[in-house]
């Protein structure tokens, strides 16, 4: 309730104390002013002092305020809860070197019976030093101990006769009272007044540290000459520790919680704790958190398995640790640290809690850790995230003396809510990122094939852990013919929807790759793809006229290379061109048109052809090699191609070295890099007749093709040959149109091939038990390990594989029979 108006002016506790400088901004505010009007420090100080004044001051007072003198006053407060208090309170000025004037404020001298105005005067300022409820010290010219108040005795410890005639450090040689000496006599030697905080330490008569505010004053006579000095100081250690509280939460928000890693974020946890308030700081997280699945409910009556994951001391090495990082330890059930996980409230412990004591006993490593280390003081507080708790933190102290209180407690949970959202996003984002990686790897392949037309070598590398793994793939198919299919591609946008489209567009590359699609039609067919998939999954797909989202996007770059012929034929979507290394060491981007990224439609693609002697080196890639956010992209094809000039090296090894000198660091995007040196199938491998439109020839033809095998020493294979000749042959005859031609190749398996220039595609079909035909292809498949057909410029072809005997016998190198065999 307010006072009444008139009301008598009450007495303020002889420890309120408060100090305002020349702009009305409270410096200092002391724990009896906390009591007597209910601001807490952190509320009060570097605010005006005019919000605590409830009505406007009297004349008197605004008169010594201007003057700059001292004054004794009746104020009208404003306490916390709006109510007015009355006090009687007093100024003293303090002059700073800038000439601007401080006030302390304390409490109104009590009166006493006066005589002479003079004597008055000067009893009652004695009484006032005397019964300042701060500690107050004056000091001579050389910065000796002249007198000082009951308050300041006491903190010393000492009596005024055994401090007289000593300098400060004569009587206490402790910093920081070294600083102070020196502080004095600079007051002395400028005349100028000095303001100082010190951190906590302990007077010799002190229990406890306290932190200070110290106010060292040039005492003069009235001509300004420098008679000694005065020291006032305050005791802010509430203060004090306030702001160091305010201090640590925000360095928590500032350091807990940049990366998205479970054990490094537990370590910025347990370094913020030690650098804060705590000798030796420990993190232990449930093993499902350390492995990113979801924490289950803990019984409370079984055992806790937990993995230290992190912990720092004040010591080097964190010599008090009973287990390593890493290792795990068990929470036995009611044990003080079992009890904050299945609660979910933090407690404070002292080394006699029998509870502890129960505890420790179970591990000789703690007990003589607390017995070496004297850990006198220890809190256990969980890890609670979205109602689930993740750990716990055990803080001890050894070092400092003081224990633990509550206002540590609710600072340990502060940080530790904190630091625990933060865990819970990092172990939210592991889950997710294995989720992506494990899709992402099973949807490439896990081994390149075998292809007697190309050495083959590949690196994948997915972006760092802070990044979202991407939607990069690679695929080597092998063709018809010998030819062998290399795709490179990269999904726009990252995390598990990009490693999704990955996987559904290098299965849509296989698919047209076997039907025999030139490169530019088969982008062509695949950017078609990607529209469909951006008009069925893009969120706004009705805001665009086209009915396209932009949601879906790609770039892919296809090649098909036919080791017969030694060309290769290339179109890209959007993609980096390829890098060619030739057997002589140049390193140059090969000239493709580019095309539009896979998703815009409309857009026709280009192919190109280039011819490839034995030995060239192709490396295809993505962008995620060449580009980084400290150098052009051009600067990253240079070094690519430096890395690249070395013909005659391994494959592994110039991968290795491709990566060493072109990978940013760290990768910002997934990395795919895949390397192909050519071979080509000579003569000896290859042999090809043109037959004639006659069914008579047929049976020539089977015998050309079984000495050939012989030649080739494949006897083995010599009657599913025959067939598959004599079937294709005769299908061509009939159905097709000339010129027809036969081709045998001897690569990594038996392949032989039917040219005519009929488009019309064969097919499948059962015949009935009384068809003359229909079962020619049949026939084929079943002795075929595959087979198929392809378009070509001349019209088709139709192919069939056999896999190779493992025992091959004769000259692979044999003369080949003749033509007259044909006839």
């Amino acid at each position: 309730m307010d006072e009444e108006p008139g009301a008598a002016a009450g007495a303020a506790p002889e420890d309120f104390a408060a100090v305002v400088d020349a702009r009305g901004t409270v410096l200092v505010w002391s724990a009896g002013a906390e009591r007597l009007l209910g601001y807490r420090p952190e509320e009060v100080v570097g605010r005006p002092a005019g919000r605590l004044v409830a009505e406007k001051l009297p004349s008197a007072l605004r008169r010594h305020l201007a003057a700059g003198e001292p004054w004794t006053s009746d104020l009208s407060l404003r306490n916390r809860d709006g109510d007015r208090v009355a006090v009687q309170l007093r100024g003293t000025p303090l002059a700073d070197s800038a000439g601007r004037t401080h006030w302390v404020v304390t409490p109104a001298a009590v009166t006493y019976p006066t005589g002479p105005a003079e004597a008055a005067t000067a009893e009652l300022w004695e009484l006032t030093l005397a019964q300042l409820p701060l500690p107050v010290a004056i000091y001579d010219q050389e910065a000796r101990f002249v007198a000082c108040n009951q308050v300041m005795s006491r903190a010393m410890g000492l009596t005024q006769e055994e401090m007289r005639g000593l300098t400060l450090w004569e009587i206490y040689p402790t910093p920081p009272l070294d600083e102070i000496d020196r502080l004095q006599r600079q007051v002395l030697r400028t005349g100028e007044m000095i303001f100082r905080e010190e951190q906590p330490f302990r007077a010799s008569g002190e229990i406890r540290d306290h932190a200070w505010s110290i106010f060292i004053s040039p005492l003069k006579d009235p001509a300004g000459e420098v008679l000694g000095l005065s020291a006032l100081v305050i005791d802010i250690t509430e203060q004090y520790w306030a702001r160091r509280r305010l201090a640590v939460l925000n360095d928590a928000s500032v350091r807990i919680g940049g990366s998205l890693d479970v054990t490094r974020t537990a370590e910025e946890l347990a370094e913020v704790a030690v650098s804060g308030f705590t000798d030796y700081a420990t993190v232990d997280l449930l093993e499902s958190v350390v492995q990113g699945h979801e924490p289950q409910p803990v019984p409370p009556t079984v055992p806790v398995v937990m993995r230290r994951t992190a912990q720092r001391s004040v010591l080097p090495g964190c010599p008090e640790s009973a287990v390593a990082v890493g290792d795990t330890d068990v929470y036995p059930p009611g044990s003080p640290a079992a009890q904050a996980l299945i609660t979910g409230r933090g407690a404070l412990y002292s080394v006699g809690d029998p509870r502890l004591r129960e505890w420790l006993a179970a591990s000789p490593a703690r007990v003589e850790s607390m017995r070496r280390f004297k850990i006198h003081s220890l809190m256990m507080v969980p890890l609670r995230a979205r109602g689930v708790t993740l750990g716990v933190m055990h803080l001890l102290r050894h070092r400092t003396a003081d224990p633990f209180g509550q206002d540590d407690l609710v600072l340990a949970e502060e940080i530790a809510a904190r630091a625990a959202l933060s865990i819970d996003n990092a172990r939210r984002y592991t889950r997710e990122r294995r989720t992506a990686l494990t899709l992402q790897r099973s949807l490439l392949p896990e081994r390149l094939p075998g292809v007697q037309a190309l050495d083959l070598a590949h690196r994948y590398i997915p972006a760092g852990a802070g990044d979202e793994i991407g939607g990069d793939w690679f695929d080597v198919i092998a063709l018809s013919g010998g030819r062998v299919a290399l795709v490179v591609g990269d999904v726009v946008g990252h995390g598990v929807h990009a490693s999704a489209t990955m996987g559904r567009l290098r299965t849509a590359v296989r698919t047209l790759a076997d039907v025999d699609f030139t490169p530019d039609e088969l982008l062509t067919r695949l950017d078609d793809l990607v529209i469909r998939l951006d008009r069925e999954e893009g969120p706004d797909a009705r805001g665009h006229a086209d009915g396209a989202s932009g949601e879906v996007g790609a770039t892919c770059l296809y090649a098909v290379y036919d080791p017969v012929a030694g060309r290769c034929d290339l179109a890209r979507a959007g993609h980096p061109p390829p890098v060619l290394v030739t057997p002589d060491g140049s390193a140059e981007l090969v000239d493709l048109p580019a095309g539009p990224p896979l998703g815009l439609g409309g857009l026709p693609f280009e192919s190109a052809r280039i011819d490839l002697t034995e030995g060239s080196l192709l490396a295809f890639y993505t962008d995620g090699l060449i580009e980084a956010p400290d150098r052009d992209l051009d600067t990253g094809l240079d070094l690519l191609r430096e890395a690249l000039r070395r013909p005659a090296a391994g494959l592994e090894e110039i991968c290795e070295e491709v990566l060493r000198k072109v990978r940013p660091d760290p990768p910002a995007d997934d990395i795919v890099l895949l390397l192909a040196r050519t071979a080509t199938l000579g003569a000896h491998q290859v042999r090809s007749w043109q037959l004639p439109v006659d069914p008579a020839a047929v049976a020539g033809v089977r015998r050309t093709a079984s000495e050939q095998l012989a030649a080739w020493g494949l006897s083995e294979l010599d009657f599913a040959t025959e067939l598959i000749v004599s079937e294709l042959v005769t299908n061509a005859i009939r159905y097709g149109a000339p010129p027809i031609e036969l081709r045998l190749i001897r690569a990594g398996a038996l392949i032989c091939e039917v040219s005519d220039g009929s488009n019309t595609a064969p097919h499948l079909r059962r015949a009935r038990i009384y068809d003359e035909g229909g079962r020619g292809l049949l026939l084929v498949a079943q002795v075929a390990e595959r087979w198929g057909s392809r378009q070509t410029a001349r019209g088709k072809t139709i192919w069939a594989e056999q896999a190779l005997p493992a025992v091959r016998s004769g000259a692979a190198g044999s003369a080949a029979p003749g033509p007259a065999a044909l006839r």
